[in-house]
């Protein structure tokens, strides 16, 4: 790879990679501005919240998986520059993302106490979590329909718009979170139902801007409403064939992480509280990993897509050696604001000490995870998904 090779690569992958970072970051930071605020109302609030959470991140990993599996597939079409067949795979993924949603809305709606309790036996936290899900389990449907159109943007290498969209959000759901967990300005003091409602207020204006703005704005895809409604069955097979090992994964990947509340919870009520710190912390440092994946996944494709094969391994091989320093750097990182971050939260010393190794654990973990899951997420399945007549290139 020559020199001006070598900077278009890298100006490709940082122009999306900064871009993503930035939008997880500022997402996370939400959950941050919620713990935070919901530690100094009641550690109680927090733990009930913190369960209910689990519930959202299992959720998300599979969407995650189902927009991943967009952006693989869609990304090579984009190479060839080919539209429509990207219309009918984000209407496959947009079904796949509602009855999801749709499913775990009904679940949470039916068996409230009966899922929380899997989480803790402490009746006052459930009693809080039971409050909080009554009304965050709304965000479901908007989540999901968000995350998919964001997946369609990154298929077509448009990135910009979610980072200025998780700084509205951000601000929405702080703002509305001030005033009702506290009660300030005469507003009735709601605690964790006043997160949820500033939580759902900011999904439903996140996922209104969106569509506004694709609708409006978007001028490579030209969406409509009824492109959502088109499927095509051969491009239904291949977006199965390529997602539903994904989706597999995160679903696991996500009870494995569900599982270790159970099991902290089921300990002592801190633990939860201490768990959630500590994993909203985590999962900032981890946008670091998050952004990798998805911007190699985007470049990969896009290279499949354009037909230029041999370039695929060099682009692997440089990606890789990044994700090397990234790892690094998130360990690093995530050592040294610990103690910072962890000072803002008005929580006992056996919670805060708690989280506190539970950073000191995580910060080693982070190094191989950063390189891992770029490799496995960015460059094995964007490189694998191969569209027919990019297989018959090989």
């Amino acid at each position: 790879m020559n020199q001006k090779s070598n900077r278009g690569f890298y100006r490709k992958f940082f122009s999306v990679y900064v871009a993503l970072v930035l939008q997880n970051v500022v997402t996370l930071s939400v959950n941050l501005a919620d713990n935070i605020m919901l530690g100094a109302y009641s550690e109680v609030a927090l733990s009930g919240a913190a369960a209910v959470n689990q519930i959202q991140f299992v959720f998300q990993q599979l969407i995650m998986a189902l927009g991943d599996g967009l952006v693989i597939l869609s990304s090579q079409y984009w190479g060839k520059r080919q539209t429509e067949p990207m219309k009918k795979l984000g209407a496959q993924a947009m079904q796949a993302a509602l009855a999801v949603a749709l499913c775990l809305f009904v679940l949470v709606s039916v068996l409230p106490h009966g899922i929380l309790s899997l989480f803790t036996s402490d009746e006052p936290i459930i009693r809080e979590g039971m409050k909080y899900l009554g009304i965050i389990r709304f965000t479901y449907l908007f989540f999901a329909m968000t995350q998919i159109l964001l997946a369609v943007l990154r298929s077509v290498e448009t990135v910009k718009v979610a980072f200025y969209l998780s700084v509205v959000t951000f601000f929405i759901n702080c703002g509305i979170n001030f005033i009702l967990i506290y009660g300030r300005f005469e507003a009735p003091e709601l605690g964790a139902e006043g997160a949820a409602i500033g939580t759902l207020t900011a999904r439903i204006a996140e996922f209104v801007i969106l569509l506004v703005y694709i609708f409006k704005k978007g001028k490579n895809l030209h969406l409509h409403l009824e492109s959502f409604l088109k499927t095509d069955r051969t491009l239904s097979m291949d977006y199965l064939k390529i997602t539903a090992p994904m989706f597999a994964v995160n679903g696991l990947w996500g009870l494995n992480t569900a599982l270790q509340t159970v099991v902290l919870g089921h300990m002592t009520p801190a633990a939860i509280a201490a768990n959630s710190v500590a994993s909203t912390i985590f999962l900032m440092v981890k946008s670091m990993a998050v952004g990798a994946a998805s911007a190699a996944s985007i470049v990969i494709g896009k290279a499949i897509g354009e037909g230029r094969l041999e370039i695929v391994k060099q682009y692997a091989k440089k990606m890789q050696k990044m994700f090397v320093v990234i790892g690094l750097v998130s360990g690093i990182v995530l050592f040294f604001i610990r103690i910072p971050i962890l000072e803002l939260y008005e929580l006992t010393p056996a919670t805060k000490e708690m989280a506190n190794t539970f950073l000191l654990l995580l910060s080693v973990i982070i190094v191989g995870m950063s390189y891992q899951m770029p490799t496995n997420n960015g460059i094995i399945r964007g490189g694998g998904g191969l569209l027919p007549e990019c297989r018959s290139a090989l």
